[in-house]
């Protein structure tokens, strides 16, 4: 049964698709601003990347746009159904202690090990500066869309 991530196109001509973690970051940006992380968002929608999610990161995006940006609660069922379709739904088995400025990175971390992502795209500075954990490669949206999704350009 093939992956309902991948699009037909990707099956088809059996390129790999990559990976990739979203920090709560991108998906804030995405769902409440706009801007370039909506790139990645469609190239998600579209199977051309695979975009690794699990329910701690969820569960972060959903707090942050009720608390922060003051959602109602329609809407965040709405996103939090999305999300879930959108992406490769990975539960982490092992707890990470990485990050001592902010241990909640760490679960964007236990993602993207799980999953076997090959990027991490975030805007975070204490996750950037990590610049590779374990295979991920730990990147900007910019950069992101600048290595993944740029056709012609070398990963």
């Amino acid at each position: 049964m093939p992956n309902p991530g991948l699009s037909s196109a990707a099956i088809e001509s059996n390129r790999t698709v990559i990976g990739a973690t979203l920090d709560t970051s991108v998906y804030i940006r995405a769902l409440h601003f706009g801007g370039p992380a909506t790139v990645i968002i469609g190239h998600a929608r579209a199977g051309n990347i695979r975009v690794d999610i699990s329910e701690a990161i969820v569960a972060e995006t959903i707090r942050v746009l009720r608390d922060k940006f003051q959602w109602d609660g329609y809407s965040l069922q709405d996103v939090r159904g999305k999300l879930l379709a959108l992406g490769n739904h990975v539960s982490p088995s092992e707890t990470l202690h990485v990050i001592k400025e902010d241990p909640a990175d760490d679960r964007i971390l236990e993602c993207a090990t799980t999953a076997k992502s090959d990027f991490i795209v975030s805007e975070d500075k204490d996750l950037l500066r990590l610049g590779q954990f374990g295979s991920a490669r730990i990147v900007s949206v910019r950069d992101f869309i600048y290595l993944a999704l740029t056709p012609g350009t070398t990963r």
